[in-house]
């Protein structure tokens, strides 16, 4: 088990407020679809469509606010998403139709997304030696808050009231703001040198671009544990629907015990790329083993999808490793905000369209779409070590270096 509590400094303020943070995402990540569907009556269709409007719309916001984060200061940044994203999450209270739903989803998700980028100097200023295994260990401490905000959550459904809800959207809200609060205690991030140049390098660079794209579409797989499982496991398998419950639980407690120790051998973009590479055969073990358990007896259902949801977690501490390696060697220090922010779009699109295609193919389709989506994992993950070659090349190259993407990823 990972140490949860880093020594005295800049690490625990870190660890505070992103513990207190996700705490409050773990109570919307768990009701807040029934908020705006069984409280405030918006038809399920609508929350999607406002959802997935949201996703889109955010993309783009990260860069900028990374940018803003590399060159002005990342803490007082960070600090004014949260505070934003506060006060977007407690206009949810207000929401009583379709397009306030929208805009205030949008702002909600577009100040996360700003977040997020806003965040990475931080961690590449303050994780130590090694900020990809620091973030390594932020996901454990993201993955017990959550856990708590869910239970927490539990009350709030399982009461059903107007004001529960509103008071889960309230603590939500709360908090974000304490989030905020607790940076207070951080040491500012003075920003980097300026660098000659284009500014809007992070766009400029192809290969982190294709690095980005491979991990956007491996980031799916985020969705498959919380979108098509439940669905399967419902409509397609024997097995008991509680097992739905018994997934998540199994993925959180895997995840909380080793995402650390699983990045601390992914020390290099070349074994970053190795872990992307295993993760897509990871998921595809995963996604068939799912797909055998329709018409299985209840217990060899059920058995098949829990050994699926071991090798699917062990895939995703895989990917997230490679992730966090790749994402931060292969940004230069004093653009980590903007680079941080493109790497972000990838994991967005996921947001956005991953439910749908899941949907689309593995339950609309059925048994065949989980083979295909496996396929596709262990294709992507066969792409990520010839993008991570391309990508240590171009980093080592003359800025007028022109050679083909082809004829770099067959060398």
């Amino acid at each position: 088990m990972p140490r949860l509590i880093p020594d005295a400094g800049p690490q625990r303020v870190i660890a505070a407020s992103n513990f207190v943070y996700t705490v409050g995402s773990g109570l919307y990540l768990t009701a807040g679809v029934l908020y705006f569907t069984r409280s405030v009556h918006l038809p399920a269709g609508q929350v999607g469509l406002g959802l997935g409007i949201a996703g889109l719309v955010s993309l783009a916001l990260g860069i900028a606010v990374g940018h803003l984060a590399d060159t002005r200061g990342a803490r007082g940044v960070y600090a004014t998403t949260l505070v934003v994203q506060a006060l977007a999450t407690a206009g949810f209270v207000l929401v009583d139709s379709f397009w306030p739903f929208v805009l205030a989803v949008c702002a909600a998700t577009r100040a996360k997304a700003a977040g997020l980028a806003a965040r990475s100097p931080i961690i590449r200023r303050y994780g130590g030696d090694r900020p990809q295994e620091f973030r390594a260990h932020l996901r454990s401490v993201t993955n017990i808050g959550i856990s708590l905000g869910a239970l927490l959550a539990g009350w709030a459904v399982q009461v059903g009231t107007h004001t529960a809800y509103q008071l889960l959207v309230i603590g939500n809200a709360i908090g974000f703001a304490a989030s905020a609060a607790v940076l207070v205690l951080l040491p500012p991030v003075t920003p980097g040198p300026t660098v000659g140049g284009p500014r809007w390098i992070a766009l400029r660079d192809r290969p982190y671009l294709l690095i980005t794209a491979l991990d956007g579409i491996m980031a799916i797989q985020f969705k498959v544990l919380t979108v098509a499982v439940p669905l399967w496991l419902v409509a397609a398998t024997a097995a008991p629907p509680w097992l739905i419950s018994g997934t998540m639980l199994i993925n959180t407690v895997i995840v909380i015990a080793f995402q650390v120790r699983a990045s601390r051998s992914i020390d290099s973009p070349l074994t970053g790329g190795a872990a992307y590479r295993r993760s897509g055969v990871a998921f595809l073990v995963s996604c068939s083993l799912i797909a055998l358990s329709a018409g299985a007896p209840a217990w060899a259902a059920a058995t098949l999808l829990m050994t699926a949801v071991v090798i699917h977690t062990v895939g995703e501490l895989w990917h997230s490793a490679g992730g966090f390696e790749v994402s931060f060697a292969l940004a230069p220090e004093h653009a980590t905000g903007q680079y941080l922010g493109v790497f972000g779009l990838g994991a967005g699109l996921a947001e956005a369209l991953g439910p749908g295609l899941l949907i689309a193919l593995c339950i609309t389709w059925g048994r065949p779409g989980w083979y295909v989506v496996g396929a596709l994992f262990a294709l992507t993950g066969l792409a990520a070590p010839l993008a991570v070659r391309w990508a240590q090349r171009h980093q080592g190259a003359h800025p007028t270096h022109s050679e083909s993407p082809l004829k770099e990823l067959a060398a």
